[in-house]
């Protein structure tokens, strides 16, 4: 779950932070020659040159933020039996999978959970949480390992990236829009750009990138199925399904991830009404019976 809220986090800080200081430095205005309409064609080229520039840098930082936020160990050769373990599965898992080998990683959490990210299928990382490997048996830390393997050889937080920067577009694009609008219409601004204009793209910017930010959660909670289609193949499905049992039974335990991580996450806890539209995990139920019921 962790990897799109983080993602996200940073997204939309980028984003915000450039619009501001392109703000504050009078880049953006955006004006035709007469300077009292918007040159859309402009302001659409520009929306997207730094609406997919946020998207990006997002995803290249995201491997450094997750080992940062996270305190995640990384095992460069294993110290114990247990470890061995840990990197031989997923040194099979990743060939099979036909990915390079992912740098391997612990994080201190007596919840259960692991995560993978990185911007580049053949230099991820995969982690796995303390608690899961004193609880789980193998066979669950086993197929939890290849849905994390899934993810990375589906290619999903390119994808992601690529669906935020389209997103971050029309919001950077309909934030100015409004913008102008309000100056000219309510605040009767008739040239140039007032402060009216400044203050509410900000705002609009805010509220609209979370607003279209259930587009990247909806893609995110369909990509789970298919990640625990392939946690059955590159484990088992019974390892598959047993794990996400346990993890329903340790569900009333609190998510010890901070919240800016939780988009990394194996399960993304539980949410219902309008708060269902900001989950990035389908519900576990949901995801059990649809492992139950895939033919072999």
């Amino acid at each position: 779950m962790k990897r799109v809220l983080l993602f996200l986090g940073t997204n939309l800080a980028i984003i915000v932070v450039a619009s501001i200081t392109l703000n504050l430095l009078g880049v953006g205005s955006f004006l035709d020659e007469s300077g009292t309409n918007l040159n859309i064609q402009s302001l659409l080229i520009f929306c997207f040159i730094f609406g997919m520039a946020g998207s990006v840098i997002s995803l290249l930082l995201s491997k450094k933020i997750a080992k940062w936020s996270m305190k995640v160990e990384i095992i460069d050769k294993p110290r114990n039996s247990s470890e061995e373990w840990l990197f031989r599965t997923i040194e099979r898992q990743s060939k099979e999978a036909g990915i390079g080998m992912p740098e391997i990683g612990i994080f201190e959490a007596q919840q259960a959970n692991a995560f993978a990210t990185g911007s580049n299928r053949n230099k991820a990382l995969v982690a796995v949480s303390s608690g899961m490997m004193q609880r789980f048996d193998k066979g669950e830390i086993e197929a939890v390992l290849g849905h994390e393997v899934g993810h990375v050889a589906n290619g999903d937080m390119i994808t992601l990236a690529l669906i935020q920067g389209v997103v971050n577009t029309f919001v950077m694009f309909l934030a100015r829009v409004i913008g102008f609008v309000v100056d000219r219409v309510i605040l009767k601004n008739e040239q140039g750009l007032g402060i009216g204009y400044f203050i509410t793209t900000i705002a609009a910017e805010i509220v609209l990138a979370i607003l279209a930010s259930t587009i990247v959660f909806w893609f995110s909670r369909r990509r789970e199925f298919v990640a625990d289609r392939d946690g059955a193949r590159l484990g088992s499905r019974l390892g598959m399904i047993n794990a996400l049992q346990r993890l329903k039974a340790e569900s009333q335990v609190p998510n010890q991830l901070p919240e800016s991580m939780r988009a990394f996450g194996i399960t993304g806890g539980k949410r219902s009404g309008f708060k269902a539209l900001f989950m990035t995990h389908p519900p576990l139920e949901d995801r059990i019976a649809a492992l139950q019921n895939m033919s072999d």
